[in-house]
């Protein structure tokens, strides 16, 4: 089956991390997705293997000169057959192009406008240079990340390129899509990670305010280092476990395994003041095995263990092989598409184009006579390669 979203036309205007990857997951899912490349990002000739940048996979590429007049024409006659648009420029970028979100739902009234940027079209910070890092310090979560007594921890820039922005952009962009159905029109969305971390935090921020949760400092809670039975622990050949044995009896387990079952002082299990000492118990315990020997005794039980895998070594483990979570396509190892689907299961990943490799296809496709196209490959609006 071609996926859940077959059918469905989505430009992407190039753009960098989270814009790329809202598209890469809409065309996981079966949509026939666009990217709209620079004209000078064209290479002179035809590379010999695809490109390795994952998130480019499964779409085709056009190259637009948008400062050519009638670069933007051919974008707008490709509007008028395109269901979404999904761009990452700051706040009036698109606009002093010609095509921002007013110019082309006049072309296109159901067009869904998907804009990305991390602080939003809206605020005194809306036109301010800024990265993931600077995102998600100012949405109130970064301080939260980190070991007690040393500075805040900035994680990958998967909660705010990706978590807090590319997935709200998607799932933005799929409810619109989902409320022109009724309405027959199209609408902006407006997506920022402040907005998209911010949300992300909402079950700490419910925490925070019932007294289960120290918002004032970070490495004291059971969910951000604080706690004994949830952590990550070294083992005795230096690679890593996880623990996270909230619950009793997950956490019964825990010492039923490593042997503590009867010592009075982890029966303690909720009594913060212990649980700098028994971290530190923990630690020589995990540390007295190596990480084999405690998959050995963890794995396939209730202790909520895991261990701690690089991304070569999550390729090669059991679980993710039965599940086939990562895939080769043309020599290029990358995850498969998820979620999963019981009937419209979307196909594996195609391999990622360069840029200006399906342009005359698809201006050709999407309702530009031939004749039309060759004319503006020899004006210089657009670029095939």
């Amino acid at each position: 089956m071609p996926g859940p979203l077959a059918g469905l036309k989505v430009m992407e205007i190039a753009g960098l991390g989270p814009v790329p990857f809202c598209a890469m997951v809409l065309a996981d899912m079966g949509a026939d997705v666009i990217r709209i490349d620079r004209a000078d990002s064209v290479p002179d000739s035809a590379p010999s293997e695809p490109p390795k940048d994952v998130s480019l996979r499964n779409r085709r590429r056009v190259a637009i000169d948008l400062k050519h007049p009638e670069g933007i024409t051919t974008l707008l006659e490709l509007v008028e057959h395109t269901d979404v648009l999904i761009e990452g420029f700051r706040p009036g970028v698109m606009e002093r192009l010609g095509i921002g979100p007013e110019t082309c739902l006049d072309r296109n009234p159901k067009l869904v406008y998907g804009r990305m940027t991390g602080w939003g079209q809206t605020g005194p910070y809306a036109s301010a240079a800024g990265h993931d890092i600077n995102y998600i310090a100012l949405s109130g979560a970064l301080a939260h990340i980190g070991r007690a007594g040393e500075a805040p921890v900035p994680p990958l820039s998967l909660l705010g390129d990706f978590g807090g922005g590319a997935m709200f952009l998607a799932f933005g962009v799929v409810a619109a899509l989902f409320e022109a159905r009724e309405s027959g029109q199209g609408q902006v969305v407006d997506t920022a990670m402040v907005d998209g971390v911010a949300t992300l935090m909402s079950f700490f921020w419910g925490m925070s305010q019932t007294g289960t949760w120290e918002a004032s400092e970070r490495g004291v809670n059971f969910l951000d280092t604080g706690a004994h039975f949830y952590d990550v622990y070294e083992c005795a050949d230096g690679s890593y476990i996880s623990i996270g044995s909230i619950e009793p009896q997950f956490y019964a387990e825990l010492l039923r395994i490593t042997g503590l079952t009867d010592d009075a002082q982890f029966s303690r299990q909720l009594d913060k003041s212990q649980w700098p000492d028994l971290k530190r118990r923990l630690g020589e315990v995990f540390k007295a095995r190596t990480r084999q020997e405690w998959c050995s005794l963890m794995e396939h039980t209730d202790v909520c263990f895991a261990p701690v895998l690089t991304m070569a070594e999550a390729a090669l483990h059991p679980h993710n092989i039965a599940r086939q979570m990562i895939v080769e396509v043309d020599g290029i190892k990358q995850p498969a598409p998820a979620p999963r689907f019981s009937r419209t299961a979307p196909d594996m990943p195609g391999s990622a184009q360069y840029a200006g490799q399906g342009t005359v296809e698809v201006l050709t496709e999407w309702g530009l006579r031939l004749e039309r196209v060759h004319e503006l490959i020899r004006a210089g609006a657009v670029v095939a390669r």
